[in-house]
Parts: structure tokens; C-alpha cells; sequence
């Protein structure tokens, strides 16, 4: 499947495999950075799609007349990102 025809869960599956081979380090230089390469041009295509998901948002919340509000996600965090002590 071609880069533009991956969605985003498929676009970050993809990198976070890339990611686990180049922290294997068993690459050579080349491989490394051919996996690199690949890795950039996942991460920004990632970006564009979230930052087109966030355009459409903004769109849909402006139709329905209500000014954009920002607050945290709830959901799954790593420990490390979370202010909760728990």
C-alpha cells in the first residue's frame, strides 16, 4: 500500500515498526538511513492528516455555532505523561 493511501492508524503502525528497527540497531548505515527516511516521510504525512482531522473539527464546531473549546483527552497515557499520582 502506497504512503498517500495508508490511513493514520496504518501510517502509525507502520512507523512505530520503523521505529523498533532502527532501536534494534542492527541495521547498517544504509539501512539506517533508508529506515530514517521512511520514518520522516511517515511522521509528516502523519502530521497532515492530523492536522486536516483538526481543520474538519474546527469546521463542524463552527457550523453548529459554538466557538472551539481546547481540553485534555481522556484515554490510555503512558505513566510518564500523567499528572495523576495514581
Amino acid at each position: 500500500m502506497r504512503e498517500q493511501e495508508q490511513g493514520f492508524d496504518e501510517l502509525l503502525a507502520r512507523l512505530k515498526t520503523v521505529v523498533a528497527k532502527l532501536e534494534q540497531g542492527n541495521l547498517s548505515l544504509e539501512e539506517s538511513l533508508v529506515a530514517y527516511e521512511e520514518g520522516v516521510a511517515l511522521a509528516r504525512r502523519g502530521h497532515s492528516l492530523l492536522d486536516s482531522a483538526e481543520k474538519r473539527v474546527d469546521l463542524l464546531v463552527e457550523k453548529q455555532g459554538a466557538e472551539p473549546e481546547l481540553s485534555p483527552l481522556e484515554g490510555d497515557w503512558d505513566e510518564a505523561d500523567s499528572d495523576d499520582p495514581h
